[in-house]
């Protein structure tokens, strides 16, 4: 498949190593047509990614990606907007807060694990963004505590792992809602952190597709072959939108580029219709 959009890329204004502006240029260098920034519970960053786009001469989509209520597993829901949407990062404030007194926590739980860092040497890394876990790996990996972002996770970061703390979340049709809201597409993210057997999954879909969710992430690093299969079935039989993206934070997370998963030209001339035939609020 000839990719010619990533919608699923996170810059400086959350927790992605570059900043809009690099993340736009990143994406023009890359030969596609179309990137969608979304970073997670803020869109701070969009409207200089926005204000890039003529510049480097590409299809800039606002987005952000929500975390949202959600067990065995995790679940994010992507938005997408047809401009710049007004009042939506107000409307994200809570969860901001939250986040503030999320990590300081974290930080507390790695010094009783025996770690020395800090939680100035986690926001030194951050800068202006928001912090998020990434940053605190970057520190551990920096003190030497880890060899990399994958130890960083599987040993203490990822949920279940002794230095995680559960976030501030929205409730899943409060996400799907508030993008609705603002004019948005709401899409569900990385479907297979959702920790779900096949019928479960069915079940859960009917209940996002009840509440407004228009699309599914299905062209993904981490999904199987079948996988796919399986959420593009789910997806055509509940009329949602195909969609897909790197989740790319940077050079140095993951070892993907920009545009090495994401939608082909059909897929993307399908979800332009839909995004852009939204009414405008």
């Amino acid at each position: 498949m000839h990719i010619r959009a990533d919608l699923h890329v996170h810059t400086r204004a959350s927790d992605g190593d570059l900043d809009p502006e690099q993340v736009v240029s990143q994406a023009r260098y890359s030969g596609i047509d179309a990137v969608a920034v979304t970073d997670h519970d803020t869109v701070a960053g969009t409207q200089e990614a926005l204000d890039s786009a003529k510049k480097h001469g590409i299809e800039v989509i606002a987005g952000v990606e929500i975390s949202a209520v959600f067990e065995p597993g995790t679940l994010h829901i992507l938005g997408y907007f047809p401009s710049y949407p007004q009042g939506f990062e107000q409307a994200l404030k809570p969860l901001q807060e939250a986040r503030k007194l999320r990590f300081p926590r974290m930080v507390e739980k790695l010094n009783r694990l025996g770690i020395d860092i800090s939680l100035e040497d986690v926001l030194r890394i951050a800068g202006n963004a928001q912090v998020g876990r990434p940053h605190i790996a970057k520190a551990l990996i920096n003190k030497g505590s880890v060899r990399d972002f994958d130890e960083a996770f599987s040993r203490y970061l990822a949920k279940g792992r002794p230095a995680y703390v559960e976030k501030e979340k929205m409730s899943p049709r409060e996400a799907v809602r508030t993008i609705l809201t603002h004019n948005g597409i709401p899409v569900l993210a990385h479907p297979f952190t959702l920790d779900l057997e096949k019928p479960e999954f069915r079940r859960f879909i009917r209940e996002l597709a009840d509440y407004g969710l228009m699309g599914i992430e299905i062209s993904y690093p981490e999904h199987t072959r079948s996988q796919k299969r399986f959420f593009t079935q789910i997806a055509q039989g509940h009329g949602l939108l195909v969609t897909g993206g790197t989740d790319y934070h940077g050079p140095g997370q993951g070892g993907l580029t920009i545009g090495s998963c994401g939608l082909d030209a059909e897929a993307l001339r399908v979800f332009r219709e839909r995004l852009y035939q939204r009414p405008s609020s």
